[in-house]
């Protein structure tokens, strides 16, 4: 009689065992009892059994218990004992846990045995049911048999907490990959297994999944199929078998690792080598792929050590995914030899996809980010995944540029605590070169982003395909972002740049928004006909500049009806802040002197009628290039300027261009 609490043993069961891993178990189990007959190789039979109810899109009824019918020894008084004794080390010898058949009770509701055995010279029949509370054997029934054969009947029944594929073809496939170790082991001649439904109709043969006739798994040669891992002296050899598994049906490949022959932990090959993220194609006599004929690989690899150290539930092991310093040798240290040693088995696949990748990432540096180029040419970038987007290339290397960084800024600490001139004279060249190339870095960064920003800004001085020019908001934006200011902005922010390279360091810029105490000192404009002010140390000899952007293709401006005249709008700014009516962003007086230079800048479209208007009513003279007009205000020191958009563009390009040419961008 046994006094177990079931409830709490099956819920601490971890999590990482599947619905897979109780039938597994029972057909291992099965498997065992035929192999302690004379019966010889033996039969086992796994029976579906669905749901009565009838699927409303008339799809196969779910699955809702599993049958597993052997020929082997039956539940002989000792075997029962031991089914009814925890961590029972009745098979020991075979890997049993004796812990198994708890995980029954996780994914079914109902454990059921029904079976003959012979002992005492007569075949006895044995019936009972698995407790879920302090009782592990609970209504027993033992009796004489009619029978005169041993064979034994067990039953999960009513699944719970998880579902069971629907398709036959799918279950035995997940069972093949479970217990395909009994399948491969040299010398050894599993019994046959037979899925099939409760009528016997549709019958798979599990063994049948490795021979020629079928050939849905095949074995791969490894000309190198062992390694050892360990510390000092104590060292533990493991062993692979590399498998192809035909239609895997979006499941990729993996590395396996078994325990008493069976399959305990399988994690993605990915995850060492990422070329195995795709699968893999059998090949036509032309040399592509046979799109008909896709595979995953499963690599699995079998050691004492592992049977050693697996779990109770069969669902991990003892030591521990990374860095064990217990056991010596970690989960990660196994998979990753593993995964290295199956490399070898595709390695012309995987050297084709190693190329792609690399040609992939150096084509993303050489079209889109340029200033990684010398970063791109001293990395490994073969742990970079395979078919990386942009933004995943990108990521990468910036931590490596981040991990070279920190690395420089800390040789740079050790040469300047040394108190040794003699190290700092041999170090300093090598640091320094290292130094220049990340400052080299992150100034092609820096004029590649100039480059896209040029770009955008020469789109957004087109017709669009409806006709129309892009809102005074849109360019205003590229240049500047409205409502903002040096208060609310770093200068890395804008791309004031585009207009004068000065505007990068200014100490107050306003865009767009008040700079005095109150709304009715801001002067009337209407829609994005603001302008930006930028100064730089709030000195009085420091020059105030002022810019009005308007509309690109926009010249009514200039009607004399309109309210909106750029020139008389820029000289009512400068003629308030030389009154004082606007504050700094710290609430500071803006100082002014009688002799403070203001510039004034409008950039516009100079259609023919803006020409007209600057040379006869404004009295401006044209640019020798034609593109701009000016005129000195004496009177308030102003110097004004109105220039194109396209002036803008062309001389932004003209001053970068050197530098684009030179990073060959």
């Amino acid at each position: 009689m046994s006094n177990v609490n079931i409830k709490r043993v099956v819920e601490n069961i971890r999590s990482k065992t599947t619905i897979y891993t109780p039938i597994a178990e029972v057909i291992v189990n099965a498997i065992q009892a035929v192999e302690n007959t004379n019966i010889g190789q033996g039969s086992i039979k796994v029976v579906v059994k669905r749901s009565p109810q009838i699927e409303i899109d008339g799809s196969l009824p779910s699955i809702q218990s599993i049958e597993v019918i052997d020929e082997g020894i039956g539940f002989t008084d000792e075997n029962r004992d031991s089914f009814d004794t925890l961590y029972s080390e009745y098979k020991i010898r075979e890997g049993g846990k004796g812990f198994g058949r708890f995980t029954c009770l996780k994914y079914f509701k109902d454990f059921h045995v029904d079976s003959t055995y012979f002992e005492s010279g007569r075949y006895r029949r044995r019936r009972f049911s698995m407790g879920r509370e302090k009782e592990i054997i609970v209504n027993e029934r033992v009796s004489d048999s009619e029978l005169n054969t041993s064979k034994t009947s067990v039953t999960l029944a009513l699944v719970t907490n998880s579902f069971l594929d629907k398709r036959l073809s799918t279950v035995a496939r997940s069972l093949v990959e479970k217990i395909l170790p009994y399948f491969i082991t040299k010398d050894y001649f599993c019994p046959e297994i037979v899925l099939t439904e409760e009528d016997d109709s549709n019958s798979i043969v599990l063994n049948d999944y490795l021979r020629e006739d079928f050939a849905v798994i095949k074995e791969l040669e490894v000309d190198e199929n062992s390694f050892f891992l360990g510390q000092g002296e104590t060292t533990h050899a493991f062993y692979i078998r590399v498998f192809k598994i035909y239609s895997p049906k979006n499941k990729v490949s993996k590395i396996s690792l078994v325990a008493h022959k069976r399959e305990v932990i399988a994690n993605p090959i990915h995850d060492y080598i990422p070329e195995f993220f795709e699968e893999f194609y059998d090949k036509r006599e032309d040399g592509t792929n046979n799109l008909e004929r896709n595979y995953i690989i499963k690599s699995y690899v079998f050691s004492q050590y592992l049977d050693d150290n697996v779990s109770p539930e069969r669902g991990e092991f003892e030591f521990q995914k990374d860095n064990d310093i217990v056991y010596g040798v970690s989960q990660s240290d196994i998979e990753s030899r593993a995964a290295n040693l199956t490399k070898k088995a595709v390695i012309d696949d995987i050297s084709i996809r190693i190329e792609k990748k690399q040609k992939r990432i150096l084509s993303y540096v050489e079209e889109e980010a340029p200033w990684h180029k010398n970063i791109v040419g001293s990395i490994d970038l073969s742990d970079f995944p395979y078919n990386s987007s942009n933004e995943e290339i990108e990521a990468l290397l910036q931590k490596e540029k981040f991990k070279r960084e920190v690395a420089i800024r800390h040789e740079v600490n050790v040469i300047l605590e040394s108190k040794n001139i003699e190290n700092f004279k041999e170090n300093i060249s090598d640091i320094t070169e290292k130094i220049s190339e990340s400052s080299k870095n992150d100034l092609i960064h820096y004029i590649s982003l100039r480059r896209a920003v040029l770009e955008i800004f020469r789109r957004s001085l087109e017709i669009n395909v409806a006709g129309e020019y892009s809102s005074e908001g849109f360019v205003h934006d590229i240049i500047f972002p409205r409502k903002k200011g040096s208060n609310t902005l770093e200068y890395e922010e804008h791309n004031l740049w585009i207009i004068d390279e000065r505007l990068n360091f200014t100490s107050y810029i306003s865009s767009d928004q008040p700079s005095g105490r109150k709304r009715t000192e801001i002067p009337d404009l209407l829609v994005y006909d603001r302008r930006v002010a930028f100064r730089g140390d709030n000195e009085s000899s420091n020059p105030v500049t002022i810019f009005e952007f308007k509309k690109p293709g926009r010249d009514d401006f200039v009607n004399p009806s309109s309210k909106e005249d750029p020139i008389q709008q820029t000289v009512r700014y400068v003629n308030s802040i030389r009154d004082g009516k606007f504050k700094t962003p710290k609430g500071l007086e803006i100082n002014i002197a009688i002799n403070t230079p203001f510039y004034g800048y409008v950039v516009c479209t100079l259609t023919e009628k803006v020409k007209e208007w600057l040379k006869r009513d404004k009295n401006f003279k044209p640019m020798p290039d034609n593109m701009g007009w000016f005129l000195w205000i004496d009177n308030i020191n102003l110097y004004m300027e109105v220039v194109s958009w396209d002036k803008l563009l062309k001389d932004a390009d003209m001053r970068n261009k050197i530098f684009f040419q030179k990073l060959g961008i």
